[in-house]
């Protein structure tokens, strides 16, 4: 016997008692938390043109939401931009990474390191869906895997404006 599912009057939102294979509610709270997290990115970040970033990133991860749900509302300019973003700030850093980084430093950087990972977690949404049959638009992993490489090279810069040295790993898996 299966049990009826209760359906609170005060839910946040509908979607959340969807099915455990069902994905879609999955993508967007996480789309919520990466866009909510961002947002106190933000308010960290003292540097102008980098809060005017966030905001687009931001605005960029609520037109995400809804994709699986077939409608896809990022577009090609979106991609460019962010890519455009994401080829700066990796100039801009190059010389802070030659080999792979512990993932630490200063509270903006720290935060940038943490939103890189649920945007690793967002693409693996993506593919759980996708490994289900359903077409996923190939812009939605080209822009969820930019974005991991977005706070990537923002941490370093946040770090580096900060003051922050970088820490390397040296791994004893792989030598």
């Amino acid at each position: 016997m299966k049990n009826e599912i209760y359906r609170s009057k005060f839910e946040a939102c509908p979607s959340l008692c969807e099915g455990l294979d069902d994905f879609r509610c999955d993508f967007e709270t996480l789309v919520d938390e990466v866009a909510s997290m961002t947002g106190f990115l933000k308010a960290l970040v003292m540097d102008v043109a980098l809060q005017d970033e966030l905001l687009f990133i931001c605005e960029l991860l609520y037109h995400l939401s809804p994709a699986l749900r077939g409608t896809v509302h990022v577009i090609t300019d979106d991609l460019v931009q962010l890519e455009k973003m994401v080829e700066r700030l990796q100039e801009e850093t190059s010389h802070r990474s030659k080999s792979f980084l512990l993932t630490q430093g200063s509270r903006s950087g720290a935060l940038s390191h943490v939103l890189r990972t649920k945007c690793k977690a967002l693409v693996r949404v993506l593919y759980k869906h996708n490994h289900q049959g359903h077409v996923v638009e190939d812009i939605l992993f080209d822009i969820t895997n930019l974005l991991s490489g977005y706070f990537f090279f923002l941490s370093l810069k946040l770090n580096e404006l900060d003051g922050v040295c970088e820490i390397e790993y040296v791994s004893r898996n792989y030598n």
